[in-house]
């Protein structure tokens, strides 16, 4: 290790803020909580301070964004966490709706400001360079836009390979903070998700590309690819789940077109076991989501299967991602890119999978929207939308014949309902398929 480096404490690093700055934090399993309560506790000297962060998963959340310190913070998100959610309600947070692979430009074109940025990092490697570990999405293109650059380097950090990676020179404060990382535990698909994840993988052909997203069915997916051959991984976010495709060799990365032979992703978030993989591990690349994100780029693959969830779906095909009604709980993170690169992809498919109903019993599948739901997908994207009913594949169709499809695969409680209102909604375009 660099001997050279002074090392300080997180309170001496954040002596570097200054108020009316904007801090943009890393986010991922990878949050730098050490240097963010130091700030905070610099509240009552700070004015106009913004925080910027994206997906991130700490179980001490956000300290900054309490309402005792609304004249001195103010917390942004590109992507609402569960611990941001309450300060949503109570004002003292908001969010940026934004396709997260535009972020990094935003940062660039000064649109969106950066002056301060912390992260973790990585031990550095024998040249010097400290790697951006699990967490390159908006680090990447904060380092390389921010004022001051402050850091907690953790031998915990894996030094993932590719072009995430800082000198240390490069870095104002660094404090030396050795803890384990955020482990995430791999959610068991249910049995109907694993339903849901046979019928998407049954339309995965051998030599695709995938982006796949985080919990139950996308796990469900996974389990039902093992015997396919020669996939790829390009993806945002990474998980534990793809360790055992990659370990049994199915996925190889051959057939890729962009970075062959490697697996590409920009975020990750798992176990230590899929974090001790990554150390030093020249077939894994994390790269800035600007690179993992860009439909020009993810379109080149061949087969880009982009698999991702919702909300609710309306009856034309309409995807809310985001929020229940009103209240935003996510973000578009990187649908909208995939969806794009996959439909532009030769042979590409975008899939969109959802249980038929919520755990309280009502349909996802709807005549309308609720009442203030955002939009995250457009009718005109919308492809295949999977449930544990089956698959209604949207591309090409009418809007009545959508209706017809959806319904299909909707709980049968609700198909009748969702009948009526498609025939008071399409009338005899409806009827005629009937």
């Amino acid at each position: 290790m660099n001997t050279d480096i002074k090392f300080v404490t997180p309170a001496e690093a954040v002596r570097l803020v200054r108020s009316g700055d904007t801090i943009v934090v890393q986010g991922s399993t990878s949050v730098p909580m050490a240097l963010l309560k130091a700030v905070t506790e610099r509240a009552a000297e700070l004015r106009d301070v913004k925080f910027i962060s994206g997906f991130a998963i700490h179980p001490e959340g956000a300290p900054y964004a309490k309402k005792e310190y609304i004249d001195s913070f103010r917390a942004l998100s590109i992507f609402v966490p569960n611990y941001l959610r309450q300060a949503m309600r109570d004002g003292t947070a908001d969010t940026i709706p934004v396709f997260l692979g535009e972020v990094p430009g935003l940062f660039r074109n000064g649109t969106l400001g950066c002056d301060v940025m912390m992260l973790q990092v990585s031990t550095p490697d024998e040249d010097g360079y400290c790697s951006f570990g699990i967490s390159a999405d908006l680090a990447y293109s904060g380092c390389e836009c921010a004022r001051v650059v402050i850091a907690q380097m953790n031998k915990y950090v894996p030094h993932t390979q590719g072009p995430a990676k800082i000198h240390v020179s490069r870095l104002a404060a660094v404090c030396r903070i050795d803890e384990p990382l955020i482990e995430v535990p791999t959610p068991m698909p249910t049995d109907v998700e694993t339903r849901i994840g046979n019928y998407i993988a049954a339309e995965i052909p051998d030599g695709a590309t995938l982006q796949i997203g985080v919990g139950g069915i996308p796990n469900a997916v996974i389990n039902a690819l093992q015997d396919h051959k020669h996939l790829g991984l390009h993806t945002e976010a990474m998980t534990d789940g793809v360790l055992p495709l990659i370990e049994k060799g199915v996925i190889d990365n051959s057939l890729k077109k962009i970075l062959p032979g490697k697996s590409v992703g920009s975020l990750v978030l798992g176990s230590q076991r899929l974090y001790d993989y990554l150390d030093y591990n020249k077939d894994v690349e994390i790269h800035d989501v600007a690179y993992t994100n860009d439909p020009q780029i993810i379109r080149q693959n061949p087969k880009v299967m982009s698999i991702n969830s919702a909300i609710e779906v309306d009856l034309t095909g309409q995807i809310c991602a985001d929020s229940i009604g009103e209240t935003v709980i996510s973000g578009v993170g990187g649908q909208h890119d995939f969806f794009y690169g996959a439909s532009q992809s030769e042979g590409g498919k975008c899939f969109l999978a959802l249980t038929s109903m919520t755990a309280k019993g009502q349909s996802k599948i709807v005549s309308h929207l609720a009442t203030g739901a955002g939009v995250v997908t457009t009718r005109f994207q919308a492809n295949y939308i999977v449930t544990e009913h089956g698959i209604a594949n949207l591309r090409g169709l009418p809007l009545a014949d959508r209706a017809k499809a959806l319904i299909a695969i909707a709980d049968p409680s609700v198909r009748e309902e969702l009948e009526r209102e498609a025939v008071r909604r399409f009338g005899i375009g409806f009827l005629r398929l009937k």
